[in-house]
């Protein structure tokens, strides 16, 4: 019963197995209009490895998706313009629920492999109801974030573990700004087909409203 398994398909042996680890190596969602980078799409091995982690207590995953978090930062060549990195944290009745928050355990990892300080940056303002079960267009209105003073003139990765909307990471980065942080990244370790169906949509109406604002 004491027995690890893997996250992805719950093969005994390992947190992720060899396999599921090749799985998570596809190509990374683009960039959508939320401005939030992704690591790995969340459909099929990596949405199971991801609800491991959120919901069965994989705590152990959470270095493996860090560095896929890396990975990407260091692709989009972010890695060397963090000062410290912080997450949006949960609301308090899922962080006691759970025991953990995994936005925090990813951070952290992403911290250490980039070898800068992770620092609680933001609170959520009262305990607002989590972004999971809402619908779409509830889910554009993210929770309020306040931030602690010492972000001033920081340069700031904010790290989330799914996006749809990217509500809640567009409100962490609007907070943190107005409390003087100098910049601020967004990265999350997967990316809804939701969210990128929208994204590609969004483009999709920018360019015809280019187009017509021409034509007229």
């Amino acid at each position: 019963m004491l027995q690890t398994r893997c996250a992805g398909c719950d093969a005994p042996g390992a947190a992720i197995c060899p396999t599921c680890r090749f799985a998570l190596l596809g190509p990374r969602p683009r960039l959508g209009s939320h401005q939030v980078h992704a690591a790995v799409p969340f459909t099929g091995r990596a949405r199971d490895v991801v609800l491991g982690l959120k919901y069965r207590n994989r705590r152990q995953v959470a270095r493996h998706l860090a560095g896929l978090v890396v990975n990407a930062l260091v692709a989009n060549g972010h890695h060397g313009m963090i000062d410290v990195v912080t997450w949006a944290p949960t609301s308090s009745t899922r962080r006691r629920t759970r025991g953990f928050d995994q936005g925090e355990l990813v951070a952290g990892y992403v911290a250490r492999q980039l070898g800068v300080p992770a620092r609680r940056l933001l609170e959520r303002a009262g305990d607002g109801a989590p972004q999971t079960g809402r619908t779409r267009r509830e889910r554009l209105h993210g929770p309020e974030f306040h931030t602690r003073p010492s972000v001033a003139d920081r340069r700031i990765l904010v790290v989330d573990d799914v996006v749809t909307t990217g509500a809640t990471l567009r409100t962490a980065r609007a907070g943190l700004l107005r409390g003087g942080a100098a910049e601020v990244v967004l990265y999350a370790v997967a990316a809804t087909p939701a969210g990128a169906a929208a994204s590609r949509g969004s483009s999709r109406e920018r360019a015809r409203a280019v187009t017509t604002d021409v034509a007229a």
